[in-house]
């Protein structure tokens, strides 16, 4: 790991990462995307860590987006499709995934915290898609359909313009908002609450989400049933009802 991202490893199963260029607003640089690569590959084979929480040093930025000097020293076009660092995209994950987003989460910013599967935000972040304002374009944020409405996510893409955290919550895109100094433990509150599951429940809860929103009903139901198999086959799917009966907490041995 470099300096760039920070990797902390608990003993409890969660995984800190947190993008470390905060006099540069946590920028998707060169640096900062190279580190995220290494961070998300260490987390997904170490097989103790269960969840990871993504996040930006400082208390101005969560990211501010890509690195528009690189842009215009490359001349780039298209991005390469493996430019950026994306959970369940350009890198392969099995684990559920949380962003807490510190302050600004503008353009690239936005994109990787899409990505993850829960968002906690600090009450003075904002959001924004804001590519229409230096020519660019966010394909990247097709998927935002699932999450929003689509007259709300429209907006948000032709005009640029930032929305609250307050906001990004009423319209679905934040999970939970906490003042500043107490974000870190709600997003850590919020994983703690699904570590008490059994991991291969939680990894069947996942991708049955997922599914959901890729299939229609039918097919979403007979794919998820597929994708339950391995936990209701697992030792997990006897210990669970079997402390409940006991009164006791369950010990999970899946890891």
């Amino acid at each position: 790991m470099t300096d760039a991202v920070l990797f902390d490893a608990r003993d409890d199963g969660i995984a800190i990462i947190t993008l470390n260029r905060p006099a540069a607003r946590n920028a998707l640089g060169r640096d900062i995307r190279e580190g995220l690569f290494q961070a998300w590959d260490r987390f997904e084979r170490d097989q103790a860590l269960r969840i990871a929480i993504l996040t930006g040093a400082g208390d101005q930025a969560f990211c501010a987006g890509g690195d528009l000097k690189e842009m215009v020293e490359t001349g780039m076009k298209v991005p390469p499709r493996d430019m950026f660092p994306l959970p369940y995209d350009t890198i392969e994950l099995s684990k559920p995934t949380i962003a807490a987003v510190n302050g600004v989460a503008f353009a690239g910013g936005w994109m990787i915290a899409q990505a993850c599967d829960l968002c906690v935000a600090s009450t003075t972040a904002q959001f924004a898609v804001t590519e229409v304002r230096v020519g660019r374009s966010s394909p990247w944020a097709a998927p935002l359909i699932h999450m929003i409405p689509q007259r709300i996510m429209m907006e948000i893409l032709v005009t640029g313009k930032p929305i609250s955290a307050q906001r990004a919550y009423e319209i679905g895109l934040v999970n939970r908002l906490a003042e500043p100094d107490e974000l870190m433990a709600c997003a850590l509150a919020l994983a703690t609450d699904i570590l008490a599951g059994a991991p291969l429940s939680v990894r069947a809860a996942r991708e049955t989400v997922m599914l959901a929103t890729e299939m229609g009903r039918s097919a979403a139901l007979a794919a998820a049933r597929h994708a339950s198999e391995l936990c209701y086959h697992s030792d997990d799917a006897q210990e669970g009802p079997r402390a409940f009966a006991e009164k006791r907490r369950p010990r999970w041995q899946a890891p």
